[in-house]
């Protein structure tokens, strides 16, 4: 049997927690310097340290860094300024890690198998970084080259988030997260797979063929691997260019973004669980949304996506029985309807811009800053005196999701009758067609449920 030195190993995660005490013991060391002999700007220092030491880590830490930076006004601005620029420009790896790397996994004359290949990444994230190439039939190309032993790392991080989870439910026992704990390990350690991830790309690719607004690179397989994912190269803009565009561009950006988030989901349940701002791009004056980075694909139950419609017509419609029927279709368990009212602030919450029909803006009126606090803060209370509740696996990613989405639409400031977008992704929809339609896009590109 060969050994593979990229597979988990004690060593590696002994070796990466080692790394990340250390980083954050450091970061910590250089607050404690700030707070003494910085001038005025030890805000500002401390966020630039502690993006600097993410950064270095990368892995999940990374990852959460990246989450919490989309939520506007979440952190103070000084903080998810810098952590901001960990979604599309972290600090990368040199020429000498990238000839190794690629050499690992295309061989020792890689090189010949580009015409071009500029060592120089045009981007660095969590997990791996991005190169710029072109093929020898003039193609550009997008070459994602994985961090070395990332499983090792992936496995320590998940060890030390499991551990932090457990701290939390003794703080706060209202909430079991150990499904939660569960789903994220199961989401990460995908993301390591390659292979997947291009699957998952010519699953969206297909959906979405008949589409000139929505693109999706499109894999090359044969310069891949299990950790190096070649594929085509779209140009675009980020979405924060587009943050101080006339409101209709704003407007026309914010649809496409719902719409290559919604009609998946609702037409093949599946969706794209990582929608930080580093993720997709606009092109031809915002009129062209193209979709990146597919290794967090989830893939759903078509009763769980039936739940979703269900709990929004309930709630439409004032059927509190509905509600809890569509909770169970989610996964809760053993819900009494004080339980069900509680959950229903936080769905009312998320399906706030879809109860209105009308144009507005996702906050309607509130201020940024103060949008969901208020319903986060009654959740907490009334958990405290009506729980505990067990959050299903399911649950995480979608919220997770749908929170990231509606950050984006806060930060374009975007006006749409969500209701009517929703309704028009619910056209012609069922659970059984979902699920014929989900067990042939998903077996035609070879990814199971």
């Amino acid at each position: 049997m060969v050994d593979d030195p990229e597979r988990d190993r004690l060593s590696g995660r002994v070796a990466r927690f080692a790394r990340v005490g250390a980083g954050l013991s450091g970061a910590a060391a250089t607050f404690g310097a700030n707070a003494l002999f910085a001038n005025g700007d030890t805000t500002a220092r401390n966020a630039k340290a502690l993006k600097e030491t993410l950064g270095r880590l990368k892995g999940p830490l990374m990852k959460v860094a990246q989450l919490l930076a989309t939520v506007p006004d979440l952190l103070p601005p000084e903080f998810a300024a810098e952590l901001a620029e960990l979604q599309t420009n972290a600090p990368a790896m040199g020429p000498a890690f990238v000839r190794r790397r690629m050499a690992a996994e295309l061989g020792p004359d890689w090189q010949s198998r580009f015409a071009a290949f500029d060592l120089t990444p045009a981007a660095a994230a969590s997990l791996g970084q991005v190169h710029r190439a072109t093929a020898h039939d003039g193609r550009p190309l997008a070459v994602k080259l994985q961090y070395p032993e990332m499983q090792s790392a992936v496995e320590s991080d998940l060890g030390q988030l499991r551990v932090m989870l457990g701290l939390g439910r003794q703080m706060f026992s209202a909430i079991d997260t150990r499904e939660m704990a569960e789903e994220i390990g199961e989401r990460i350690r995908e993301e390591l797979d390659y292979d997947r991830e291009s699957r998952a790309m010519r699953l969206y690719g297909a959906f979405f063929a008949d589409r000139d607004d929505i693109r999706i690179p499109a894999p090359d397989p044969g310069l891949s691997t299990a950790r190096l994912l070649t594929m085509e190269w779209l140009d675009g803009a980020g979405l924060r260019t587009f943050i101080d565009a006339d409101q209709p561009t704003r407007n026309q950006v914010a649809r496409l973004l719902f719409e290559g988030w919604w009609s998946p989901l609702t037409h093949l349940g599946v969706i794209h669980g990582d929608p930080h701002l580093g993720n997709y791009s606009f092109a031809e004056a915002g009129g062209r949304l193209n979709l990146l980075d597919f290794g967090c694909m989830r893939i759903f139950p078509p009763a769980f996506i039936g739940g979703v419609v269900k709990l929004y017509r309930a709630i439409v419609a004032g059927d509190r029985a509905g509600e809890i029927a569509a909770y169970e279709a989610w996964g809760f368990k053993g819900l009494s309807q004080d339980l069900a009212d509680v959950l229903g602030i936080w769905a009312r919450f998320i399906y706030g811009p879809l109860l209105d029909d009308r144009v507005r803006t996702v906050a309607d009126g509130v201020a940024p800053g103060a949008y969901g606090r208020r319903e986060a803060y009654q959740v907490k209370k009334a958990l405290e005196e009506k729980g505990p509740v067990t959050i299903p696996r399911e649950f995480v990613f979608m919220d997770r999701a749908a929170i990231g989405l509606g950050s984006a639409f806060l930060h374009l400031g975007a006006e749409q009758n969500w209701r009517r977008l929703f309704e028009t992704s619910l056209e012609g929809f069922s659970e059984q067609a979902l699920g014929e339609r989900q067990a042939a896009a998903l077996a035609a590109v070879g990814l199971g449920a």
